[in-house]
């Protein structure tokens, strides 16, 4: 696979376009539905997948193959959706301050032993409202199927802040869920 990765990434540098739109489709989808998750709207995650894609375009010679070719997408992928959560966040107050203080008492509170239903569109509220952190590595882990040592390469961090993040985000989620009040 890596040698896979290397050719086509090499294919890319030269100047090939077939190569260029062969990644495109090989990962434009998975990288959207990252974009979504991260972004919480088509149009925003429509923003971010075009400037992942110009910043592979520039970045690619940087590609080494130490990891995936997948793996190194993801990066760029979640460094952009982070960047672009931060300059938002910069902009407006987010849910995710309210979140964080009510965290503990909203930990501390008990579950219900009767597991609750819980639609899609309730799901995807809850996870935008995860800080991005817990959120980032729960996308990764828990919805990509990333193992939590890709998850660290990806997110810059270690193996156990991936391990930590994700059972941060199921604890919110499990809490936020267990409220209906989305």
């Amino acid at each position: 696979m890596r040698a896979a990765d290397l050719e086509l990434a090499r294919r890319c540098q030269n100047g090939d376009a077939g190569a260029f739109e062969e990644l495109y489709r090989q990962y434009s989808g998975r990288l959207f539905n990252l974009a979504f998750r991260m972004a919480g709207s088509t149009h925003e995650a429509e923003d971010l997948l075009q400037e992942v894609f110009l910043h592979v375009y520039k970045k690619l010679g940087s590609f080494r193959g130490d990891s995936s070719l997948g793996t190194w997408l993801y990066r760029l992928g979640m460094n952009q959706c982070l960047d672009h959560l931060r300059g938002r966040q910069a902009k407006m107050n987010t849910a995710t301050d309210s979140l964080d203080e009510d965290g503990a008492a909203e930990l501390a509170a008990p579950m219900s032993a009767t597991p609750v239903a819980v639609n899609r569109l309730d799901l995807e509220r809850a996870i935008a409202k995860l800080p991005e952190g817990c959120r980032a590595a729960f996308l990764l882990h828990d919805v990509e199927g990333f193992e939590h040592n890709e998850v660290a390469r990806i997110l810059g961090v270690s193996e156990g802040t991936s391990k930590s993040q994700v059972h941060k985000a199921r604890l919110k989620l499990r809490a936020m869920l267990g409220k209906r009040g989305l």
